[in-house]
């Protein structure tokens, strides 16, 4: 079904690769003779030969087709299309619920007596363990000396895999369990990054047919990809279930709006530069659930890696995707400009300086001239993105402290964690050896890092490490502490690891706005490390800088980055590398041949993950004593019958929040407190702080993961007006955790509310974001917009995300969140309708009820995606 189906009307357009092999063949969309099809972007080019390849007249249809080709009228009247990509991508965190959900799912229709085989990866899936790794070891971990690099590479490897061996052997019962899903072992890279080097195809081939390569996958910077000519982006885990079970995805044809890029950058500037400078401006733009499609002269300024950077931040500027047409380096895009695009925008990158972006989002772009005006500034204002709301004359703090039998002091902006990672940067070989090179020159002018300063290199794959010896940068970045501390997410996950005591008390005594540093691509809130309240997104060359400065205030231009030991005042300008300098190493250094060593070994040589013993049952045996994996609650009591959708009558609201509630703040990833409800479970079943491990690597658990929902411990609710993962239990006026005020309603039968402003749900893609909220009992979430990924897996959980009118907010509708609300659900419903709430104050206000299609609406009738799979997959 996957491609050439019998019923395919459009046969007659399909000819052979090559003269001389028939069997390999293709659908030559030229051929469709519909003058249309020259004119569209090359981004919906590839939707509509997947329609064309995968019409069968029942989940593709020929009007499908009709409906791409007239994409200069669709494009603005939201009609819907399915879309069919060739693969998935999922990295640990979003794939062990999915296996999860797929094992409870087996369960489920064998209950209601159909097959549990049918529940079975139909469009292939790759599975890359990336995001569980943590920095638990580096220097300041130990004496205070420096580690051997391969010691501590080593030891958090180790770790990882003791902490982490129930969710390895479950993934590696699901590589046998199911068809069509690869695992790629620990260690061996970020997801998108080994995508991007290792599992894309560009042109893909199945039965005999090459088409073009496309993805969705369950993280949202899956993005990444489209730098390279593949079409991709994030989905929900719940959606992208869906699709490798054979479901094609339901979408809104998009906009596109055409990005010019011209001019070159100055010799100092960074692609990292460039990409908070695109997304700043894209971000103004407003290009929310559309398609960015880069051309130009200026894209021949950029690599392959220059552009997957740019494709990478794709979420941060809220674009569907960002695609880099194939071009020289495989086509000229400069056609671009006789496309069809809905709008077009421009960047000169001659104008683009040195930036950062903070202390709380990653659009907030910021001069690296202005860093330290901005950072004082943000001190003082009140609370807020770009606020703390620091009285005044505690502006000049400082909090003196011993670390390893040596005294320092820590004052505002002081840097703690700075950290090369993420897969933003770390896929890029020109802001790597940037780094190393400034490194080099930092070390020979007798510069250093204060040794309490938790640095750390965690590359996205081994090739990095390979180009960076080979090029002789390493040693020097090992001197200054970036020693290589595991191959995945970590910091920009928020897998940051423990601080040195020393720091979190002096920290917490002079209540400090300390300060991490990046080349991540989020820094939201509570996200990298809890002690780190301000934190900035920087290329790794300027991670390294602000390190060894020890503070982000400082201006670059005007003071010294350091005074060495001869008493001589070194400035950043005097170790800064030029691009000149980088490129030539960069020719030199990185070549094929290395990307092919690496990667052909890279299944091969993972001895733990090969010696894992796992169960060949195609049915999951539980094991109720386990505190990572557990069969979810989500199918229980689940029938053929399907019952119409109810109102929801007298509901509570949980919580009530501003704007930019993300993804972060109702599902963390990171730490679990000690004192949260999660701990308290994991205390009950025998377990101690220590091996509580994170909320990411708890997702197998809904237990955890309920009692995490809203953990957040920058959560900021209306009912407190502080930051606090609690709120009030309206009924008695208490102030509780979360999960208790929310197990309080659901003893008394209660539904419940959330109340948000605008982008609910921004920032990472997160199924749990929606699996939480299901579980403790929320029926619907009322919101000013929400984030596109996030409102998708709402729908597949099947709680009702709701909008605004137009011009009303909470505000403007005089809503305290004090009220109770009875939402009114007609018996037939149709997408994007309007619906009443009705409150018991006996005011009366209209809503959105964002179900966008036709499709989600009937996974709504369902309950559910899932729901509506075991019911399709249950029938003979």
């Amino acid at each position: 079904r996957m491609s050439g189906t019998a019923n395919n009307p459009f046969q007659h357009i399909v000819e052979p690769l090559d003269p001389k092999n028939p069997d390999h063949q293709f659908y030559n969309l030229s051929k469709l003779g519909d003058p249309r099809y020259d004119r569209l972007p090359f981004s919906i080019r590839v939707l509509l030969e997947s329609a064309v390849r995968n019409c069968d007249e029942f989940l593709v249809k020929s009007s499908d087709v009709e409906s791409i080709l007239n994409w200069k009228q669709t494009q603005t009247q939201t009609v819907e299309v399915p879309f069919r990509p060739a693969r998935v991508i999922l990295q640990d965190f979003t794939g062990v619920p999915a296996v999860v959900d797929f094992a409870a799912m087996r369960d489920a229709v064998m209950k209601l007596g159909g097959d549990p085989e049918k529940i079975n990866p139909v469009c292939p899936a790759d599975l890359v363990i990336d995001h569980s790794i943590q920095v638990d070891f580096n220097r300041n971990q130990h004496t205070g000396s420096l580690l051997f690099r391969s010691d501590s590479l080593q030891k958090n490897q180790d770790l990882e895999f003791d902490r982490n061996r129930e969710r390895f052997q479950f993934l590696k019962w699901g590589s046998k369990a199911f068809r069509n899903m690869r695992i790629i072992p620990p260690g061996s890279g970020i997801v998108h990054q080994v995508n991007l080097e290792y599992l894309a195809r560009v042109v893909f081939k199945h039965d005999g047919f090459f088409y073009p390569d496309s993805l969705v996958g369950t993280d949202s910077h899956t993005t990444m990809i489209d730098g390279l000519g593949v079409l991709g982006w994030g989905v929900g885990g719940i959606e992208a279930e869906a699709v490798m079970l054979g479901q094609p995805i339901s979408m809104v044809l998009p906009e596109v709006v055409g990005y010019k890029l011209y001019g070159t950058p100055d010799k100092l500037i960074t692609s990292t530069d460039i990409v908070l400078t695109v997304t700043k401006h894209l971000r103004q733009v407003g290009v929310v659930g559309k398609f960015v499609e880069f051309f130009g002269p200026g894209v021949a300024q950029l690599s392959i890696a220059d552009r997957a950077t740019i494709a990478n931040m794709c979420p941060e500027y809220g674009a569907t995707a960002a695609f880099f047409p194939v071009d020289e380096h495989k086509r000229n895009t400069a056609s671009s400009l006789s496309l069809l695009l809905c709008q077009v925008v421009e960047l000169d990158l001659s104008n683009v300086v040195p930036c950062c972006s903070g202390p709380k989002r990653p659009q907030d772009r910021i001069p690296v001239s202005e860093m330290k005006k901005d950072f004082e500034t943000c001190l003082g204002a009140k609370v807020g993105f770009k606020g703390f709301q620091v009285a005044p004359e505690r502006h000049s703090t400082v909090v003196p402290f011993e670390f390893n039998g040596n005294n320092y002091q820590l004052s505002h902006g002081s840097v703690v964690i700075a950290a090369i990672t993420s897969c933003t940067n770390t896929s890029n070989p020109s802001v790597m050896l940037g780094a190393g090179l400034l490194a080099k020159k930092a070390i020979e002018c007798g510069l250093n890092v204060k040794p309490y300063i938790k640095t750390s290199l965690s590359p996205g794959s081994g090739v990095v490490t390979y180009y960076l010896k080979e090029s002789g940068v390493m040693d020097y970045l090992s001197q200054l502490g970036f020693e290589v501390v595991g191959y995945g997410c970590m910091t920009c996950i928020g897998n940051s690891g423990p601080l040195p005591e020393p720091v979190v008390e002096a920290i917490t005594q002079g209540d400090l706005v300390a300060a991490g540093i990046l080349s991540g691509n989020r820094n939201f809130e509570g996200r990298v490390h809890p002690n780190t309240r301000a934190n900035y997104l920087a290329s790794p060359p300027l991670v390294i800088a602000y390190a060894i400065a020890g503070t982000v205030r400082i201006d670059f231009e005007t003071e010294p980055i350091a005074i060495n030991s001869e008493g001589k005042e070194i400035f950043l300008r005097d170790i800064w590398p030029t691009r000149e300098e980088i490129q030539a190493v960069e020719r030199t250094f990185v070549i094929p041949s290395m990307f092919k060593e690496v990667y052909e070994k890279i299944e091969v040589v993972n001895e733990r993950w090969n010696s894992l013993v796992a169960p060949s049952d195609k049915l999951y045996t539980w094991d109720t004593n386990s505190t990572y994996i557990k069969s979810p609650p989500f199918f229980e009591g689940l029938t053929r019958e399907l019952l119409p959708p109810k109102s929801i009558i007298n509901a509570y609201v949980l919580l009530n929040f501003g704007d930019s509630v993300t993804t972060d703040h109702i599902s963390p990833a990171g730490n679990i407190a000690r004192n949260s409800p999660a701990a308290r479970y994991l205390t009950s079943r025998g377990l101690t702080p220590r091996d509580f491990n994170s909320y990411g690597s708890r997702r197998g658990n809904d237990a955890v993961m309920a009692r995490g929902t809203f953990a957040n411990i920058r959560l900021f609710n209306k009912f407190l007006n502080k930051q606090a993962p609690q709120t009030v239990h309206l009924p008695t006026g208490e102030t509780l955790d979360v999960f208790d005020a929310a197990e309080r309603y659901r003893q008394s039968g209660l539904p419940l509310l959330v109340l948000a402003g605008k982008e609910y749900g921004s920032g990472s893609s997160r199924d749990w974001a929606a699996k939480g909220p299901f579980l403790l009992g929320i029926k619907a979430v009322l919101a000013e917009s929400y984030e596109r990924i996030h409102r998708s897996n709402l729908v597949g959980m099947g709680v009702i995300p709701l909008e605004y009118l137009p011009g009303d907010t909470a505000d403007s509708l005089g809503l305290s969140g004090r009220e109770r609300y009875t939402i009114v659900i007609p018996e037939k419903l149709t997408p994007r309708m309007k619906v009443d709430i009705k409150l018991d104050t006996g005011k009366t206000f209209q809503v959105l009820m964002r179900f966008d299609t036709d499709v989600e609406l009937a996974y709504f009738h369902h309950g559910g995606i899932l729901n509506y799979m075991i019911r399709k997959m249950s029938e003979n």
